[in-house]
């Protein structure tokens, strides 16, 4: 197999002064898995902007397989998304000021699209290895979700896999926050490392090959 894989984070938001989402992303760029080159991309945490962004890459590149990350406070697995829903409902403002509430993200498309990523043999996967992991439902109301929908809108007739990956805080951000919960960066790095694998070939290698 050959070609490329399109992996995106976002960048810091709502106070954060970094986002795992990015980092991890960042640390596979130029890697190769399965024969398949990884390209990162850190997309602006906005309403519209981002999903503009990673479209125009997808267009430019054509992917075989696109995983979009962001990073979910409060949760201390890796959680792969099964739906993307057409809607809006922003808690807190983007990082450009928009809030969007209680609104339709494409009027006449459906009302929810599932992920075509492999949710649950990422989730066995990732556990086989001891990372923690769950199925997610949805993906939110906010930037995330709207990503994911507009991303799985466009590539609906194209058949490419994408799909979206909620991941904790990185445990190295959070030191001086007693009890969040979260995750080393090296080890939400190597999950998503495993979720590109299982996508590709239904398989993860042997994890100590991120030592190589």
């Amino acid at each position: 197999m050959s070609g490329e894989v399109l992996i995106s984070g976002f960048e810091p938001f709502g106070g954060d002064a970094r986002n795992p989402s990015a980092e991890a992303c960042a640390a596979l760029d130029g890697h190769e898995i399965e024969g398949c080159r990884i390209r990162a991309l850190c997309l602006p945490t906005a309403f519209g902007a981002a999903a503009r962004v990673l479209l125009r890459q997808i267009a430019r590149s054509k992917p075989l397989l696109v995983i979009a990350t962001g990073v979910a406070a409060g949760r201390a697995e890796i959680t792969p998304e099964r739906f993307a829903l057409n809607f809006a409902d922003a808690r807190i403002a983007d990082n450009r000021g928009a809030q969007p509430r209680e609104r339709t993200l494409i009027k006449g498309a459906p009302l929810a699209y599932a992920s075509t990523l492999p949710v649950s043999r990422i989730v066995d996967a990732l556990r086989a290895h001891g990372i923690p992991a769950s199925v997610s439902l949805s993906a939110g109301a906010y930037v995330c979700n709207e990503l994911f929908f507009r991303l799985r809108h466009a590539l609906e007739e194209q058949g490419t896999p994408a799909g979206f990956i909620h991941l904790p805080y990185a445990s190295e951000q959070v030191c001086d926050r007693p009890g969040t919960p979260s995750l080393p960066l090296a080890t939400i790095t190597e999950a998503l490392c495993v979720a590109i694998e299982v996508s590709l070939s239904g398989r993860p290698r042997d994890r100590r090959h991120l030592a190589n």
